[in-house]
């Protein structure tokens, strides 16, 4: 009796130890609760919020890639900066020898002269909440309900749409294959569901 107890805990530990290394395997990843809570607000899969960060803030970290909070984007060069107070400087540097059209900020690379109306100074779209929530924001303006979410995420990059919001899809794509797994990157994302 005991043999037999023991066996069966053998197998199930096997199976959970498949199972784990299955969704390994498939290269799922959970979304950051900020990434979560910001969608959630917004109404948006985590997922999409998640893969455009990675997309315009993404820098490797330990072999991943990750968003990037202190991402500056001036007139084409992109910038990571170690601190806030950093990122900060070069905000304000940027906005002396560029047009505020010019330049992107944060994890969800916010345009500081197209979106002016939805932050008070520029250094706040520095602080990762504001920024993914804003991000968040664009992106459910950005969606038609029923459409693919692939069609609001190249909006979200160029609203009038074209050759550069078609690459810009397909670079985000890659990152929710990454984070969905390459089975599910593309059904998930086009359910109703909006949590992680």
């Amino acid at each position: 009796m005991a043999a037999s107890a023991l066996t069966s805990m053998r197998r199930r530990w096997v199976l959970l130890v498949n199972i784990l290394l299955s969704s390994l395997a498939q290269g799922q990843e959970i979304p950051p609760p900020a990434y979560q809570l910001a969608a959630q607000r917004a109404g948006i899969p985590s997922v999409v919020l998640y893969a455009v960060a990675l997309q315009e803030s993404g820098v490797r970290r330990a072999e991943r890639i990750v968003p990037w909070p202190w991402s500056l984007n001036v007139d084409g060069q992109s910038s990571r900066y170690a601190s806030q107070v950093q990122a900060c400087l070069g905000i304000h540097q940027a906005l002396r020898d560029v047009p505020p059209t010019r330049i992107d900020v944060g994890l969800g690379q916010i345009n500081l002269g197209w979106q002016e109306h939805r932050y008070r100074q520029p250094c706040d779209l520095l602080n990762p909440y504001n920024n993914l929530a804003i991000a968040a924001q664009i992106l459910k303006e950005q969606y038609i309900p029923g459409e693919d979410w692939l069609l609001a995420i190249g909006r979200y990059h160029r609203p009038s749409g074209g050759t550069p919001a078609a690459r810009y899809r397909h670079s985000v794509s890659q990152h929710l294959q990454r984070v969905l797994g390459p089975q599910q990157a593309f059904t998930n994302i086009n359910s109703k569901e909006t949590s992680p």
